[in-house]
């Protein structure tokens, strides 16, 4: 029999304090792996919390560079671990080692670690202003230790333990507490080591990055607004999302989510006729990516009814019913699936193809295209923008512009919404009417693009309004202003110069790093 996984608290691997324990499936084959990983009792969430607490004290004094000195080695030792990582994240979650792992989402867990590193040692996040007149000084310093609940769909890009929120928080100067994902935590495990052994070649304490494995829901929501952290970050659905949120906010504890997102593409008529074919390749292409398990996958396509409308249609569910559906992460996910989708074919939704299981080895689900007009969603818009995260889409057909402006009116927030238009400008009347309605709903707006796509842009905004997220403000990709989560607002006044921080000194000897507004000096 083997040894349960021992857990990461304090800067040691220990056996975890915990009742029951779990094993992850090889979603391709159904069969399941041999490790076996603790459910930490609070016990764990305890001792990790006071070992937080103890390490931010000793972070404050910490430069920038070493900070960022600790990500650049952390992106290095991945690299180096690349064969063993991504072949571990193949067997627990089906996603094909290339491109996919190794030549994909690895490439971007360490491009954004390096990133980070990079805003680290620059420093804008902070935005330090010094009015000098009135000898009154801010920015933005650490917050605390910083909680990340990482999801199901990255187990490199947006793992507790190696992600972009992990990234920004360290970069801030935060230490971390990672709750990795039970799907793949065998995965995070060498993620782990990698930071472990980063933090030692650099001289961070051991305790700045610790991680459990799994805790019981009634834990995840007492962690969240326990009053020793600064802040906490989620991704996932939205049930968990805002059950963590409703309790940070009952503690007036801040918390990021990216919870659900249906990210419309509105197909205006002229580029329907135009480039209908292509359209429904693109479609397909980015509904199918990853089994559509993407958070900006296009879970609803937006159409006004006239020539080509219908064979769009019909070559959409062409390709669909062509293509392999791809694997889904567990059997929990076709479950769930398969519920939302028979959800929306009970509100008047109609199944073109698909909105099955795929009986067999692995977890699969048939693709799926939905279909129902303007009206029905306009009768029921709240159940009808109900999430079938998979490879799963549903098409709403309107009569005219004016209904597709109450569709976009009726949509709650998205982090995503695209708009194709003709290139020869006949759309353009159509768009100005609708742009604006659409803007105010989604946090990235996009033309003749599909949504999949998150660059590691300073521009990028992977945030909007709600429920796709918990606040507008922010985003979890693009550094530095991903960084500013993990931060609080200092001020100081009238305090003696050896007393500031180093940030808030007079540095009128290093003007580039500076700009003067106002007769204050602004950095960042």
């Amino acid at each position: 029999m083997m040894a349960v996984e021992q857990v990461l608290i304090a800067g040691v691997w220990r056996k975890a304090a915990a009742k029951s324990t779990f094993k992850t499936v090889n979603p391709a084959t159904g069969a399941s792996l041999e490790a076996e990983f603790p459910v930490s009792d609070w016990q764990d969430c305890e001792d990790a919390l006071n070992a937080a607490v103890a390490v931010a004290k000793e972070l404050r004094a910490v430069s920038a560079e070493k900070l960022a000195a600790f990500l650049d080695l952390y992106a290095s030792k991945l690299e180096d671990h690349t064969t063993v990582l991504v072949e571990t994240a193949n067997v627990e979650t089906g996603l094909p080692i290339t491109p996919r792992l190794k030549d994909v989402e690895l490439l971007r867990t360490t491009t954004q670690l390096r990133q980070g590193a990079t805003a680290a040692r620059e420093g804008s996040w902070t935005h330090a202003v010094i009015d000098t007149k009135a000898n009154i000084r801010s920015h933005f310093a650490p917050i605390g230790p910083v909680v990340v609940f990482g999801p199901n769909n990255f187990p490199f890009a947006f793992n507790g333990i190696s992600g972009g929120d992990l990234t920004a928080a360290i970069a801030t100067g935060n230490p971390v507490i990672a709750k990795a994902h039970p799907l793949h935590p065998a995965t995070s495990k060498l993620l782990a080591e990698c930071a472990v052994s980063a933090l030692a070649d650099t001289g961070l304490p051991p305790e700045t990055i610790q991680m459990l494995y799994h805790i019981d829901n009634e834990d995840g929501l007492r962690l969240v607004s326990d009053p020793r952290i600064g802040a906490s970050s989620f991704t996932g659905s939205r049930t968990a999302g805002l059950r963590l949120k409703a309790a940070a906010d009952s503690a007036g504890k801040p918390i990021y989510l990216e919870m659900s997102s249906l990210n419309p593409v509105v197909l205006l008529p002229g580029a329907v006729v135009e480039r209908g074919e292509k359209l429904a390749v693109e479609l397909a292409d980015s509904c199918l990516a990853a089994s559509g398990q993407f958070c900006t996958s296009p879970n609803l396509i937006l159409a006004i009814i006239g020539e080509g409308t219908e064979q769009l249609s019909k070559d959409l569910v062409g390709i669909l019913e062509e293509r392999t559906p791809g694997l889904l992460f567990a059997a929990g996910s076709v479950d769930a699936l398969d519920e939302s989708v028979h959800a929306l074919m009970d509100e008047g939704a109609k199944a073109l193809t698909g909105a099955e299981r795929v009986i067999g080895d692995g977890y699969r689900y048939k693709n799926t295209l939905l279909r129902t007009t303007a009206e029905q969603f306009l009768a029921n818009p709240e159940r009808l923008q109900r999430e079938a995260f998979g490879n799963s889409t549903m098409l709403v057909t309107a009569d005219d512009v004016a209904q597709l402006q109450r569709v976009l009116e009726a949509l709650e927030g998205n982090l995503t919404g695209s708009i194709y238009s003709s290139t020869t400008g006949e759309d353009d009347a159509i768009y100005a009417k609708i742009a604006c309605g659409l803007r105010f709903k989604v946090g990235r707006l996009l033309n003749d693009k599909m949504p999949t796509g998150v660059a590691l842009s300073p521009a990028m905004n992977h945030g909007g309004p709600y429920p796709s997220t918990g606040h507008p403000g922010f985003t979890s990709v693009g550094i530095p202003a991903a960084l500013r989560r993990f931060g609080v607002l200092q001020c100081y006044d009238n305090v003696r110069a050896d007393r500031l921080p180093a940030v808030l000194q007079d540095n009128a000897s290093n003007p580039s790093m500076w700009r003067q507004v106002d007769g204050s000096w602004v950095r960042g």
